[in-house]
């Protein structure tokens, strides 16, 4: 059984960093895109970035400049590193694999499998 594994939330200020790791278990997986997504309380899930088959990335214009997507191929591990980080920020986080070549898309209703989630707070 596919499982992504999310890992790297917590709790921390305004101005702080967090990254997040999300890693598949359970399937083999030569190619493939990586969106992370989020959910605040009471929002919609939206899209925060995504990471192409070819590593190209994407990001939500509210996250640009702050938060970066990449890829390490020998751990087979998608990360999401989070740079000066702000209150709205806070949210469950997601990450979402779509098989094969794929350039992944805004839209998470496309991706084949999900992360559990989660949870970044900034407070201060």
């Amino acid at each position: 059984q596919v499982q992504l594994v999310e890992s790297g939330g917590g709790v921390v200020q305004p101005g702080d960093s967090l990254r997040l790791s999300c890693a598949p278990s359970g399937g083999t997986f030569s190619t493939y895109a990586m969106g992370w997504f989020r959910q605040a309380p009471g929002k919609e899930r939206e899209f925060v970035a995504l990471i192409t088959w070819s590593d190209s990335t994407y990001y939500a214009d509210s996250v640009l400049g702050r938060f970066t997507i990449s890829r390490d191929n020998a751990k087979n591990t998608v990360y999401l590193q989070m740079n000066s980080l702000k209150l709205e920020d806070t949210a469950v986080y997601y990450c979402a694999l779509r098989r094969g070549y794929s350039s992944g898309s805004r839209d998470w209703s496309l991706y084949d499998y999900w992360g559990q989630g989660t949870q970044v707070t900034v407070s201060s």
